[in-house]
């Protein structure tokens, strides 16, 4: 994109391969576009900026790990398991879509947002993939977009019972965009430890209901890619969420401090918007549930187990 208007990549260029060439070849590809014919934004349609090869959505906000807590254990007491390491589960990369599209959800009564910066993993040739420390892991980091990780919070609520991590309360959906900022354009915004000092703002229906720092987390984001490719790779085209802001960056969270579903859970024709200081705006409206064929539960163990 240039100011308000977007160019196609030249000489058959994709997504991949500018995040390969790294930010220099990016900047390369500028050049030579930059007195080329533009389209208005305003008559294109975005989908999401890149098709993830994979997708790590990490819990790095302790006030977000606060709020949900108080939700489900009655108290808001963050494990000490969480301040040793960043934490982070992987999730699919097959149900992307852009700002505008309708998210379609399963059948849920507690639908929610979650509303994240996330790193996008490129670098030039030889960049390197396991094991960084974290000068190199800043190094691969190609750029950000915004993320919005769908959650269906009563499913995820019997899952997270089994003790494996959320599943099917999260697989249906993820919001990506509106485009990808090279890292470059947000040093201006990295305080003196490392951190993108962003503010993040989410609305529901036009009213904000949360907003916060992205400073706030409790590693930045080389760290959060060094330890991703701890005994590890991360490639180009790989996604690192920073896990949902405080403050109200999901209603989940809201839900555990006000002590009931205050404010209500997302409904078909919601609209939520998501916004971060530096990188844009992504806006989805809530479509009707998607039904799906049962599945039974277990069998009982009445089958013979050994020979």
């Amino acid at each position: 994109m240039i100011e308000d208007a977007v160019v196609p990549f030249p000489d058959g260029a994709t997504v991949t391969s500018v995040l390969e060439s790294g930010i220099d070849g990016a900047r390369i590809l500028l050049d030579r576009v930059l007195h080329e014919p533009r389209t208005p934004l305003s008559q294109v349609q975005l989908l999401a900026p890149l098709q993830p090869s994979t997708v790590r959505d990490f819990v790095a906000f302790e006030e977000h790990v606060e709020g949900v807590s108080a939700g489900v254990e009655g108290k808001g007491d963050v494990a000490a398991e969480w301040y040793q390491a960043p934490t982070f589960y992987f999730t699919n990369p097959h149900t992307m879509s852009g700002t505008d599209a309708v998210i379609r959800p399963p059948v849920s009564d507690r639908l929610d947002f979650e509303l994240e910066l996330a790193a996008v993993i490129g670098g030039g040739p030889g960049a390197p993939e396991s094991n960084l420390d974290v000068d190199q892991s800043a190094s691969v980091i190609f750029g950000y977009c915004i993320m919005n990780d769908w959650s269906a919070r009563d499913l995820q609520a019997r899952e997270m019972q089994v003790r494996l991590g959320p599943a099917k309360g999260k697989d249906f959906g993820m919001t990506l965009g509106p485009w990808i900022v090279t890292a470059d354009e947000l040093t201006q915004y990295l305080d003196e430890d490392g951190f993108l000092a962003v503010r993040a703002e989410a609305y529901v229906n036009g009213d904000l209901v949360g907003e916060d720092l992205v400073s706030n987390m409790g590693w930045p984001f080389p760290e959060l890619v060094a330890y991703a490719s701890r005994n590890s790779r991360v490639v180009t085209g790989d996604v690192l969420g920073s896990g949902t802001v405080g403050n109200g960056g999901c209603l989940g969270e809201l839900w555990g401090r006000n002590g009931g579903l205050t404010p209500p859970p997302l409904q078909p024709g919601d609209s939520v918007r998501l916004v971060i200081e530096g990188v844009g705006e992504i806006e989805n409206t809530v479509g009707d549930p998607v039904p799906a064929p049962p599945i039974p539960a277990a069998r009982p163990r009445t089958r013979q187990r050994w020979r």
